[in-house]
């Protein structure tokens, strides 16, 4: 089959928050510049602003608000994640793209979609996993610092790397300007990614 011949890969995006790499993969799809389209947008926060990106570029979202699973001890998070895979799977997507998603997940959801999951971490890895890595490079003094897609496992951030974007780290750099920095470059990379998932160009099976 040639790559014109294909069906676009369907997607599921997850979100947090502003869900700027969610409208770049968007954007890329609708300029069809990858072979891709979003079949739904899920945010574990109901007041997230990627959410209403989302509903103006006319993509169907869903919640899956992490608070209705609040117990008196802590969040059930066996329940969230069943939960979450349900709407995942009502939409049938070919691949789950992790897309400034704030929740670590458990190994059987891990499990459940693995080959299919996608991440960007905002580090070259496998250096500064976790969080604050923009603050934790200026602290260590490094002059370079980017992102990394790469397919999800169990283990936090540790997932097989497929590609990474780089950029410098200049003098009088913040935390701040060095996040916007590589968030500019992840609105590349991101979609990028996809389109060569989409291509059959790129995929890994898990052992």
């Amino acid at each position: 089959m040639t790559a014109r011949a294909r069906s676009p890969l369907k997607l599921a995006v997850l979100i947090s928050g502003r869900g700027s790499n969610m409208v770049a993969i968007a954007q890329a799809c609708a300029q069809q510049q990858i072979n891709a389209r979003i079949v739904c947008v899920i945010s574990d926060q109901p007041d997230a602003a990627g959410l209403e990106k989302a509903r103006e570029m006319g993509l169907p979202t869903r919640i899956v608000n992490l608070q209705d699973f609040r117990t008196p001890q802590g969040i059930d998070r066996a329940a969230f994640d069943a939960e979450l895979a349900r709407v995942i799977d009502e939409a049938e997507p070919d691949l789950v793209v992790l897309a400034g998603f704030m929740r670590i997940l458990s190994p059987p959801f891990v499990r459940r979609y693995e080959g299919r999951l996608l991440n960007i971490h905002p580090s070259l890895l496998p250096a500064y996993k976790g969080l604050h890595t923009h603050q934790r490079v200026l602290d260590a003094g490094e002059r370079e610092h980017g992102a990394s897609v790469h397919f999800v496992t169990a283990e936090l951030d540790g997932g097989p790397v497929v590609m990474q974007g780089r950029v410098p780290v200049l003098p009088g750099d913040d935390a701040q300007a060095l996040a916007a920095r590589v968030n500019e470059m992840e609105w590349k990379l991101y979609p990028s990614v996809i389109g060569r998932i989409a291509e059959g160009s790129l995929q890994w099976s898990p052992p």
